[in-house]
């Protein structure tokens, strides 16, 4: 299928030329050159080389931006929201299979709530919904009271990372769950949207992280009875 490029902010397709780094990189753009060869293979027939490779600059900036200062694990990060970006765009585009429905959560800083409410979805539905999770002015980290706070619950986040919000990932949502992002994510017709009213975990003691957790699992367990009944087990 034929596929168009999404707008470059700052231009990186067209800065993709040799090997050095880039301005404002940490990392050699021939690094990224092959992270990109490597993922057009995977979406070959979907996505055109060009475009591949446009997500996945597009993605290390974002993440470069929004990493504060944490970039030990840049190159896996921005392989896997590359990915998710581009599988998301595909799914919108009906060019790669919806088994299950999309549930997107988006807060502030994809920090505390919003990746709460997607690990615990995630686990509740047996992996019988897929979610994914974002912010419209990521943070560095997750928060480390929700780390431990989930910890309790046996669910570890020690791979998860906050991630800036994109349109592919609205646009290949079922249900969008806001939580005090206000106005910053986009609207698109046929989408259910959902705005669950939700303390910021940020700086709360952690016996008040916790009854946003338990909140939190609560509103998860009725979405799911609405969108799996057979998975929605107490």
């Amino acid at each position: 299928m034929t596929d168009q490029p999404p707008p470059a902010a700052d231009g990186p397709g067209a800065a993709a030329q040799g090997d050095g780094p880039l301005p404002g990189l940490l990392m050699p753009q021939g690094m990224l050159r092959r992270l990109a060869a490597e993922l057009s293979g995977r979406f070959a027939g979907v996505f055109s080389p060009e475009t591949v490779e446009r997500y996945v600059f597009e993605s290390y900036t974002a993440l470069l931006r929004s990493a504060a200062g944490v970039h030990t694990h840049l190159v896996v990060l921005t392989q896997r929201f590359a990915t998710d970006r581009l599988t998301a765009l595909a799914q919108a585009k009906g060019a790669a299979p919806k088994d299950a429905p999309e549930v997107l959560f988006v807060c502030v800083h994809n920090a505390g709530r919003s990746q709460m409410a997607a690990t615990l979805l995630h686990a509740r539905s047996g992996g019988r919904i897929h979610v994914r999770s974002a912010g419209s002015i990521p943070a560095g980290q997750l928060e480390p009271a929700v780390v431990e706070v989930m910890g309790e619950l046996g669910l570890d986040l020690a791979l998860e990372f906050p991630k800036p919000l994109t349109d592919d990932v609205v646009q290949a949502a079922d249900v969008v769950v806001t939580m005090g992002c206000g106005d910053a994510c986009p609207v698109y017709p046929g989408k259910r949207y959902l705005d669950w009213d939700l303390p910021d975990p940020q700086n709360l003691p952690l016996e008040e992280v916790r009854r946003v957790r338990d909140d939190i699992d609560g509103r998860v367990h009725a979405l799911l009875a609405e969108l799996v009944p057979t998975a929605a087990a107490p």
